[in-house]
């Protein structure tokens, strides 16, 4: 249980499958480095992570020992870590008041610039999915501020005399790791399988000038995918109602509701391949290679802009002509 939090957890820290980090890397330059982008971005959130254990392993490990209890019984992890550990703390510094407004201003622009990522990259992928539609004037405008509304509406419930109980549902199905990890299982084998990992490699050798470490290709290919299918199905497994603060035990209708949010972003990948399948016409075989075949403009060979030849570990095991449909 403890590895599998682990490996959620990783998901919300460096943003995979959500769509922020693809979002904000759209607006850069073709050449530019991503590859020293995505190096620098995992040792400056596993550096900043590290050091924020310091202090809330610290402060809790000393609530601990002056209420005699062990650390697990001290705070929930989630809103109850970041509203009693931390303030507890920062009532034992000199100056508190000071410091307590500096740490809630932290928490809120935290959230600030959190929610303007999201809202981002929500709204660049529909831009992107429908340009004849949002690329016109005020139209992105106007759909930043239905998202941001609905998001305050969906917020303001939370903010009730039993928001908190909803808001775990929203936690704990919702926004749970297990739905990031049907996500990623089917990135990954879209990309190194489908789409094919050489190619892949082709491509970020075309905008940096070099391929990255070979490595890399194999946990996109094997252990990727292997990892997050074992994880995904050891939640299954592992599965628990959810209960509020180990007392209240939720009733039917309410795991049925949060299996129902869960559901709702994981249907979205079944959901999308049946409807491309059904508005395409010929028969299934020539329908699956159409919809798995890239561009032709996505492949061009570094410096040269000529076509690569098709990689043979995709899915569908492409030819050369196939692979240029």
């Amino acid at each position: 249980q403890v590895w599998m939090d682990a490996g959620t957890q990783i998901f919300f820290s460096y943003a995979i499958c959500l769509g922020c980090l693809t979002a904000l890397g759209s607006y850069n330059k073709y050449h530019n480095n991503c590859y020293r982008d995505c190096v620098a971005l995992c040792f400056l959130n596993s550096g900043t992570s590290f050091v924020a254990g310091f202090a809330i392993f610290s402060i809790l490990g000393f609530m601990a020992g002056e209420q005699g209890v062990p650390i697990a019984e001290v705070a929930e992890s989630g809103p109850g870590l970041a509203f009693i550990a931390y303030p507890r703390a920062v009532v034992m510094l000199p100056f508190s008041p000071l410091w307590a407004c500096f740490f809630f201003l932290m928490v809120v622009l935290l959230g600030l610039d959190s929610q303007f990522v999201c809202v981002e990259s929500l709204v660049t992928a529909l831009v992107d999915m429908y340009p004849t539609i949002f690329r016109k004037k005020n139209r992105r405008e106007t759909l930043i501020l239905l998202v941001s509304v609905l998001s305050y509406l969906v917020g303001l419930v939370m903010l009730t005399e039993g928001g908190m109980y909803v808001f775990q549902l929203f936690d704990y199905y919702a926004a749970s790791g297990m739905c990031l990890l049907f996500v990623a299982i089917f990135e990954t084998l879209c990309i190194a399988w489908v789409y094919g990992a050489e190619r892949f490699y082709d491509n970020i050798e075309d905008m940096i000038g070099y391929r990255p470490w070979p490595i890399i290709k194999y946990c996109w290919l094997f252990i990727t995918p292997a990892v997050c299918m074992a994880t995904f199905l050891f939640s299954l497994i592992k599965y628990t109602p959810l209960t509020y603060n180990k007392k209240y035990v939720y009733p039917w209708w309410g795991d049925t509701l949060g299996w129902l949010l869960a559901l709702s972003s994981m249907v979205c990948i079944p959901l999308w391949i049946v409807y491309k399948l059904s508005t395409i016409k010929g028969s299934l075989r020539e329908r699956l290679r159409q919809l798995t075949c890239p561009l032709e403009d996505l492949s061009s060979r570094p410096g040269t802009g000529q076509p690569l030849p098709s990689t043979r570990a995709g899915f569908l095991m492409l030819t050369e002509l196939e692979s240029h449909c």
